[in-house]
């Protein structure tokens, strides 16, 4: 995922993009408490309605897809980089809300937008991760990506034939990248500390 992950200041990232760096571990925090709320709130009703599953995946999706996009417009980073989180965002987005209209009516429907959205972030987030090599907590995050794209894959190649065993083993990728993602903000929030808040 590009870049809200950056805390350094570089030449010519100032004003607001300057300040969306600084707050980058609050928002992957936040993407790592969402992800553990949704894996504990699946995994203590597993046997929900296929709906329910779809609307929350939905708003999942959705989300992540939201944040990647505004890390596409608001980090200073490499063109390339940018066009990989906006498109990456915009399929999350698009299939958050395939979530809601059509997945309902299909298991291995559901299964297949979430683990194309988390295919497509994994992806985008290793990209970021290989292409910097000053990037903060950089080996969490290489973590978080690989953990995304395993878990898409996992989900396109072994589709859940029901709804209970979609949600264990969707829960359960998410309670890994949740936690994960914790630990890396923290690990950014640290480096953060380092450079000084003066514009």
């Amino acid at each position: 995922m590009a870049d809200p992950y950056r805390t350094d200041d570089r030449p010519g990232l100032v004003g607001p993009f300057q300040q969306l760096a600084r707050l980058a571990w609050q928002v992957v925090l936040a993407g790592g408490l969402i992800s553990l709320a949704l894996g504990i709130v699946i995994l203590v009703w597993p046997k929900q309605t296929l709906w329910v599953v779809g609307v929350l995946f939905g708003v999942y999706l959705v989300v992540i897809g939201i944040v990647q996009l505004v890390a596409a417009f608001g980090t200073h980073v490499a063109t390339a980089l940018r066009v990989l989180a906006f498109v990456s965002g915009a399929i999350c987005v698009l299939l958050g809300l395939l979530c809601f209209r059509s997945a309902a009516q299909s298991i291995l429907l559901l299964a297949l937008w979430i683990g194309i959205g988390w295919l497509f972030r994994g992806i985008t987030h290793l990209a970021a991760v290989a292409s910097d090599p000053l990037m903060p907590a950089r080996g969490w995050q290489g973590f978080i990506g690989a953990l995304y794209l395993l878990a898409g894959v996992l989900l396109m190649v072994f589709p859940a034939h029901s709804i209970t065993a979609l949600a264990i083993l969707a829960a359960v990728a998410l309670l890994a990248i949740g936690l994960t993602e914790i630990l890396a903000a923290l690990q950014i929030r640290r480096g953060a500390k380092l450079y000084p808040r003066e514009l």
